[in-house]
């Protein structure tokens, strides 16, 4: 027994008489490819994330290289959006409706249409997702950063013609100029080393870092307040003033280095997302195609 194939209009006929009575889009079709798409996308992104755990390591010599990680995670990348993206289309193109006396030509735009719509539709419910990776991505060097900034935005504080309080001695006894004052007064007089000691202490070396070198002049005066407070002899002081201004400008490198890094995989990521999408796009579009042409057979 033979199955019903839809009349549709020969190819060429342009003046074939239309079946308005059912819609160009079929919203149930495009919306079950769109969650078809979500839900695959999904899965397969859980299965890419496991495999990814699987191969990196936090100890050294140890799981894959960085830059290899990130080839690896762009091609699944490509691939998520490619199986996805066909699977959801093909179901588009597949259960919308029949439309009939409609030109061959016309029905193939409206099944690419249906993919492209089931597809956007799925991008529509994951680029938040999206989002919050970039922006985990860009906020770990932002939090890197953050230190620094907070340390230097203390400073300014504790430099302006206000009243000291509490939150103002947060930067030289909780940031990341904190080791370093201790490191300078440390002996048996650091409990004598009050807080507007070391205040002046951390501008000194954050002022420092504005420059190539600590002009002599705060170099000397720096190496004569440690001298008096930590009791340790004039080339002590000066070692030790040396060795912290040395150990703040590789902590500043680092930082910048850190956040050039984050800078350069938001990035990537971006590139890699646009290009996966665009080629989810025209899977999609294409698979609807097939789906639809498939549906009219039967």
């Amino acid at each position: 027994m033979t199955r019903p194939v839809t009349a549709l209009s020969p190819a060429g006929d342009h003046n074939a008489e239309l079946d308005f009575s059912v819609g160009a889009v079929s919203w149930p079709a495009i919306i079950a490819g769109g969650v078809a798409t979500i839900a695959i996308s999904l899965l397969l992104t859980l299965f890419g994330a496991g495999l990814g755990l699987s191969f990196t390591s936090p100890w050294s010599n140890a799981g894959i290289s960085g830059v290899a990680f990130t080839i690896n995670a762009a091609i699944w990348l490509i691939i998520v959006q490619w199986a996805a993206s066909a699977f959801g289309g093909y179901i588009a193109g597949r259960l919308r409706t029949r439309w009939t006396r409609v030109h061959t030509d016309e029905v193939f735009f409206r099944d690419t249409a249906h993919g492209f719509l089931s597809w956007a539709l799925a991008a529509v419910f994951t680029v938040a997702f999206l989002t919050s990776a970039v922006a985990s991505v860009i906020g770990g060097g932002a939090r890197m950063a953050g230190p620094m900034a907070s340390a230097g935005a203390a400073t300014s504080a504790m430099s302006a013609p206000a009243k000291p309080g509490p939150g103002m001695m947060a930067g030289p006894d909780n940031g990341p100029f904190a080791y370093y004052v201790d490191g300078l007064y440390r002996g048996g007089k650091t409990s004598a080393v009050d807080p507007e000691a070391r205040g002046e202490t951390t501008r000194i070396l954050l002022n420092s870092l504005k420059s190539d070198n600590m002009p002599d002049a705060d170099r000397d005066y720096l190496a004569k307040a440690v001298e008096t407070r930590a009791g340790v002899s004039h080339e002590e002081a000066l070692r030790r003033v040396t060795d912290a201004e040395a150990g703040l400008r590789d902590m500043e490198t680092k930082t910048k280095e850190a956040a050039d890094a984050a800078r350069k995989s938001a990035a990537s990521f971006a590139f890699f997302t646009f290009f996966s999408m665009l080629i989810g796009a025209f899977i999609s579009s294409v698979a609807a195609a097939i789906g639809g042409s498939q549906r009219d057979a039967y």
